[in-house]
């Protein structure tokens, strides 16, 4: 078995000792819980679910793409947010980024995330490998 890290131009690679934004093993695309940071602090706070959603989908989108991939080979996301009652906003940006056969996805409500003003995280899988879907 060989794990290979992806990084790409679309996402910050945080400090390598803290974790990878996507590991690919066997023709299994990882990919670590992405959030709209990246954005001012500012900007994020005043970014709604709709708006980092289609945000972090096109981190997703750009680096399951460097890994050798297609939005179409995401098979499973779990997707996080603080609040459940405005689910319909990731909805719609995730209905933005996938067509015809949606990924199989988890919708988890938490009591926070990382900072206060991020609102979602999204972490997907992706098969890029030989024998795809």
């Amino acid at each position: 078995m060989t794990i290979r890290r992806v990084t790409s131009p679309a996402v910050t690679e945080p400090p390598p000792e803290r974790w990878s934004n996507c590991l690919v093993s066997d023709g299994i695309a990882y990919v670590s819980g992405m959030t709209a940071r990246g954005t001012e602090p500012k900007e994020l706070a005043a970014m709604d679910e709709y708006a980092q959603a289609k945000q972090i989908f096109g981190k997703i989108k750009g680096i399951v793409e460097a890994a050798g991939g297609a939005m179409a080979d995401v098979v499973k996301v779990t997707i996080y947010v603080t609040n459940i009652k405005n689910n319909t906003k990731v909805w719609q940006a995730r209905r933005e980024f996938f067509t015809g056969d949606f990924p199989a996805s988890t919708l988890v409500e938490v009591r926070a995330l990382a900072a206060p003003e991020i609102l979602v995280e999204i972490e997907a899988i992706a098969h890029i490998g030989k024998g795809k879907r």
